[in-house]
């Protein structure tokens, strides 16, 4: 984890949606993973408050009652800092294993043709970036998933010579 946590603020997003129709459930669900919120309860969620997850919880919460559910935006801050801490590395294990899975794809194509690891580079750098977004406690396996992933081009890949 790149730094400490405590002492940070936090915005925080409590809603409710009803159980039928699942639909706007799924969405909000898959919404909130790909921002990269940490799940603090059953319908409470929080990211490190900054203008940008503010606003897109924000927007969240007001998907949240069009669709017949209630929810609330805080800015807040655990009183306890383990709680803080334990939130924050368990963003980071997120991030990780989302890493982890970047850097296996890397090294599955490692060996490849040009075509093919030129295809992987493009396809990963946008992964990286998308989990990027979404990374606010940087873990180790995010340099080495990007190391991994830009040694898929061409000019970090020594050419075998035929005899």
């Amino acid at each position: 984890m790149n730094g400490s946590a405590a002492g940070r603020q936090w915005v925080l997003l409590s809603y409710r949606l009803p159980r039928e129709p699942s639909t706007p459930r799924i969405t909000v669900w898959r919404k909130l993973k790909r921002l990269g919120v940490g799940q603090i309860s059953d319908g409470l969620v929080a990211l490190p408050a900054d203008a940008r997850t503010q606003e897109q919880l924000e927007w969240i919460a007001e998907e949240v009652t069009d669709s017949g559910g209630t929810a609330t935006v805080w800015i807040a801050h655990p009183a306890a800092a383990g709680h803080e801490d334990q939130l924050a590395k368990d963003m980071a294990r997120a991030r990780a294993a989302e890493y982890q899975q970047v850097l296996a794809q890397a090294e599955a194509v490692r060996d490849a043709d040009d075509v093919e690891r030129r295809r992987a580079l493009t396809k990963l750098r946008a992964e990286l970036r998308r989990i990027q977004r979404r990374d606010f406690f940087p873990p180790p396996a995010r340099h080495a998933a990007e190391r991994a992933v830009e040694a898929l081009h061409p000019a970090n890949t020594t050419e075998e010579s035929t005899p």
